[in-house]
């Protein structure tokens, strides 16, 4: 039996859950408890504050953890960084009031610069020269240079709406952090190979996010040109139609990419074209 660590609610939570569910692994979260297990695959969920799961996972308490790389890199207990899971994104950055001049990083030196996570920044301004007072707060970090208590925040950024509405500016972007799957070192292969069977559900359902599976029909004269076109995982799928001299063609593409790629079609004689939702691509 394989354990996981996740967190115990918010956004992470909430994403974890729904991978975990589009990975086939169920959990009753109306019963919830501390520790759960998985109605249809050999794994049991423990919940946890983010914080705490880097160490869980270290001392083997949990096999494995999802949680935002932003908490391995500040806590530095030894895991094994397994899979980037694609969501959870955010970067930590500093910032100052946006009424001061910055001129790099040497503005820092002297500063006092409040933050949640003090070894990150600890070590960042080491590998720079920096030398500057870190004080550790929790909780509202960005109101800090307002109450007086620093001069400068160093803290999570997302959209980078939670700085203009206390009136500062971010200058720097220290480290990039995303969900990650992390594995306490040295596991067993008997739990290696249930571990390894997670992260193939993982990566099929995270190749499947923003993508669209296409079909269409075109005559075969176009052939050559809507390959050159279409995006494929190895080649499109193509199949004579009944009506001689045309075929139909399948592939995935890439929501990003969908309309530019529809027009381009319609422009060498493509008809009939389905756009339809995909969930999970297995490879």
């Amino acid at each position: 039996m394989l354990r996981i660590a996740i967190q115990t609610k918010g956004r992470l939570n909430e994403q974890s859950m729904e991978l975990l569910r589009e990975a086939g692994v169920t959990i009753k979260e109306e019963k919830r408890k501390f520790l759960m297990r998985a109605a249809d695959f050999p794994v049991e969920i423990l919940f946890l504050r983010d914080d705490d799961i880097p160490q869980t996972v270290s001392m083997g308490a949990a096999d494995l953890g999802i949680v935002g790389y932003n908490e391995v890199a500040e806590r530095g207990f030894e895991v094994d960084v397994l899979k980037k899971l694609g969501f959870g994104g955010c970067r930590i950055s500093l910032a100052i009031p946006k009424t001061e001049k910055y001129d790099g990083l040497s503005y820092f030196n002297g500063k006092r610069i409040a933050t949640s996570y003090p070894n990150v920044l600890q070590k960042y301004f080491e590998e720079n020269g920096i030398t500057a007072q870190i004080h550790n707060i929790t909780g509202s970090v960005e109101i800090a240079p307002a109450a007086g208590l620093a001069d400068a925040i160093f803290d999570i950024v997302s959209s980078g709406g939670t700085l203009i509405s206390n009136g500062l500016v971010e200058v720097e972007q220290v480290l990039h952090s995303e969900a990650v799957l992390i594995g306490t070192p040295g596991l067993n292969e008997e739990k290696m190979a249930v571990a390894r069977q997670l992260m193939s559900r993982f990566e099929s359902v995270i190749k499947g996010v923003g993508k669209k599976y296409l079909l269409l029909n075109l005559p075969v004269s176009a052939l050559d040109e809507a390959v050159s076109i279409l995006p494929a995982m190895r080649s499109p799928t193509v199949i004579p139609l009944a009506q001689k001299d045309w075929c139909s063609m399948q592939t995935v593409v890439d929501e990003k990419v969908l309309w530019s790629t529809i027009e381009k079609l319609k422009a060498i004689g493509a008809e009939d074209i389905l756009v339809l939702a995909l969930e999970k691509i297995v490879l």
